[in-house]
């Protein structure tokens, strides 16, 4: 049983993965409200709906910002299509759906309450990521001692690179990784650029396929972090997020994560504009926290570690 269900999973990720470019969802649009902005997504065939005219039921998914009043033509015709059986949604659920992001400037239309992760889950994770360290440690424990000698080898200084992040609830942790910048060179920018001329010729390696970050495996032995969940910020950019998003700190609520949702969708960020969008990101991975969200991240990251997509 557990071998099948391995094999139908593998299976449907792998058509997700061969069917996601190629295929494009028609969406009908009643317009107002954050229905306009359905246009701005990609892979989305949009058909704006200028009348109520019953004739276009069937052309698409019907889409629709049910939190502004809508005149009664429309209410009658969004009634007609639930009754014959076409699909109607509400135009931010289908934003988030189809982007993975949840907006930070509206996280206040969710109910905090629903959108609390799956306690039961939570606490039978931490179980997992104990089994996972147990299972992979004999395979990273040399890799990261090979990794830490070349590093020696590469450029002077010690092997591995020390920072305080915060971390599940707010509280404070030493993250652990290997050295892939010149020493104190991790001290001039929060942020890592393309062709940084501060990473070593070594450290340009470990960074593109992720093997810098294995050292954590002793952050989530600690319980300080999971294998999956938002990446822990810098004090420092913590603090500034903090004062400039009323809801950054419910990012807290979960373990950070060696890899995440924002990691395999985005890749590293360098400006804040991009950390903003992994913000949102996150705040995706917070509300829909199951097992099959975290199968489909495990999934996503072969597939980064693989292609080096989103390394700087």
């Amino acid at each position: 049983m557990v071998a099948a269900f391995g094999l139908a999973s593998t299976w449907f990720f792998a058509i997700q993965f061969l069917t996601h470019e190629r295929l494009r969802r028609r969406l009908v649009v009643v317009p107002g409200g954050r229905a306009l902005t359905m246009g701005a997504i990609r892979g989305v065939d949009v058909i704006p709906l200028h009348e109520p005219d019953p004739s276009r039921l069937g052309a698409g998914a019907i889409i629709a910002d049910f939190q502004m009043d809508l005149p009664r033509e429309w209410e009658a015709f969004i009634a007609r299509a639930v009754v014959d059986g076409y699909p109607v949604y509400h135009a931010k659920q289908i934003v988030e759906s189809l982007t993975g992001k949840v907006e930070i400037g509206t996280l206040a239309d969710n109910i905090f309450g629903s959108a609390l992760p799956l306690l039961f889950y939570a606490k039978l994770k931490r179980l997992i990521d104990l089994a996972g360290v147990v299972a992979l440690a004999p395979v990273f424990l040399p890799t990261i001692a090979v990794a830490a000698l070349l590093i020696k080898l590469d450029s002077p200084g010690t092997a591995f690179f020390s920072q305080k992040r915060v971390g599940y609830r707010g509280r404070l942790f030493t993250i652990h990784k290997l050295r892939t910048m010149h020493v104190g060179a991790q001290l001039q920018s929060q942020f890592t650029m393309a062709a940084d001329g501060r990473i070593t010729l070594v450290g340009a390696f470990l960074r593109k396929f992720r093997i810098d970050e294995l050292p954590q495996i002793w952050n989530i032995a600690r319980g300080e972090m999971s294998w999956i969940g938002p990446r822990p910020e810098a004090v420092a950019l913590a603090d500034e997020y903090e004062s400039s998003i009323p809801f950054y700190s419910f990012r807290h609520v979960l373990r950070p994560g060696i890899t995440g949702w924002a990691q395999v969708n985005q890749g590293n960020v360098a400006e804040l504009a991009a950390a903003t969008e992994k913000l949102q990101f996150d705040f995706y991975y917070i509300k829909h926290f199951s097992p099959w969200l975290d199968m489909l991240i495990a999934a996503k990251t072969i597939r980064t570690v693989l292609t080096g997509f989103g390394a700087r």
